[in-house]
């Protein structure tokens, strides 16, 4: 007696079958595209009351302080390149706190069961805000170059002795300082603690530094407000972009990495 066996061979998951696409439970609409997120947290630092009085706050004293050096100003001050430097001066304090509140915003307005069911990908979300905030400060950065530019030619010297450098310099050094809040936004999850801590911990170390001798030679290399001096004057050496790594690398990068985790593996409610 014989048996007749027939073998019948199942397509694999997510293949194919005589030429056909065989649909998974996998498969189905894909999630949020990045650039909506990023249009969503662009949105989310104009569209509140907060995000509206601190561009009202930096568009005042950016006003302000042009205005004061045009009328008690000396010549020096009165060039494109010194107005841009006074101008941008105020920003290195308040652009932080832009970074804070982006960063904190789930978290102190309970919106971020919102957030992250619409995109649970969280590590997204995080680069999102760090885009958004970086973007916004390079608007905010413009708006100060060209402020700066009309006061030079209405009522300055008329000199125009920026070099590239220190243009170059000064951006690069409010990105970071935007990044700077970001990172203190991530590590704390709280808008008024980030906020001082962003503020009030870098002068603490900044007069640690300055005052306890065995502390100097580390805050030539660990104060960040020390590091980007010469990265405003456009004056970088080749020890003064290792100092600038280091400083960023305490001030900025691990404690955006240690937010970041925080982020990723917090508990929403």
């Amino acid at each position: 007696m014989s048996t007749d066996v027939t073998t019948t061979t199942a397509p694999a998951v997510g293949g194919s079958a005589g030429g056909q696409h065989t649909p998974t439970p996998l498969e189905g609409r894909p999630g949020v595209p990045f650039g909506r997120t990023l249009r969503a947290e662009l949105r989310k630092m104009v569209d509140t009351r907060a995000g509206f009085w601190m561009i009202v706050v930096m568009t005042a004293l950016a006003a302000i302080i042009l205005v004061a050096v045009v009328l008690w100003g000396s010549a020096e001050d009165s060039s494109f390149n010194g107005l841009l430097q006074l101008s941008t001066l105020p920003l290195a304090m308040v652009l932080p706190i832009l970074g804070v509140m982006a960063a904190t915003a789930e978290w102190s307005q309970r919106t971020g069961l919102v957030t992250f069911t619409l995109e649970p990908r969280r590590g997204r979300v995080v680069l999102a805000k760090a885009l958004a905030s970086l973007a916004f400060a390079a608007v905010v950065l413009a708006f100060a170059f060209v402020a700066s530019a009309l006061v030079n030619v209405v009522a300055g010297t008329g000199e125009w002795d920026l070099p590239l450098a220190a243009g170059a310099g000064i951006t690069l050094a409010l990105m970071l300082y935007v990044l700077q809040g970001v990172a203190f936004g991530l590590l704390f999850l709280n808008t008024p603690i980030a906020i001082v801590a962003v503020l009030v911990l870098p002068s603490v170390w900044s007069i640690a530094t300055t005052l306890i001798s065995s502390l100097e030679d580390a805050g030539a290399w660990l104060n960040l407000d020390r590091v980007t001096v010469p990265l405003f004057a456009g004056e970088m050496g080749g020890q003064d972009w290792a100092q600038l790594a280091t400083g960023v690398a305490a001030w900025v990068l691990l404690p955006l990495a240690v937010g970041t985790y925080r982020v990723l593996n917090r508990e929403v409610k």
